[in-house]
């Protein structure tokens, strides 16, 4: 799968999602982008976007998107680290325009 990291998605999760091709929107050159432009520029070329954004879910509409859609509920890398199981299961459990919001 081709999976794009949003800003606050620590980088050091690459390392445990093995098998993935993963690029941060910095990488891409779209940290500046907004959610809803950053959502359409990921969708054109990735199959799943994973985000710290808590609102998301409030701030834009998923109607008809293939992209998936994996919400992380925290940017702490050590936090993170606990739960790289569950994260790396609900990748791979992800079909086109799913909308997954983690609690751990």
């Amino acid at each position: 799968m081709k999976i794009l990291f949003d800003h606050g998605t620590p980088a050091p999760l690459r390392h445990q999602l093995a098998g993935h091709e993963i690029s941060t929107a910095y990488e891409k050159g779209w940290a500046k982008l907004s959610n809803g432009d950053l959502l359409a520029a990921a969708e054109k070329s990735f199959d799943v976007f994973i985000t710290t954004d808590q609102n998301l879910r409030y701030q834009q509409n998923f109607t008809g998107r293939q992209l998936a859609i994996l919400v992380l509920p925290t940017t702490s890398w050590p936090e993170i680290q606990k739960h790289t199981n569950q994260i790396a299961a609900a990748v791979t459990a992800l079909k086109p325009g799913d909308f997954v919001e983690l609690d751990f």
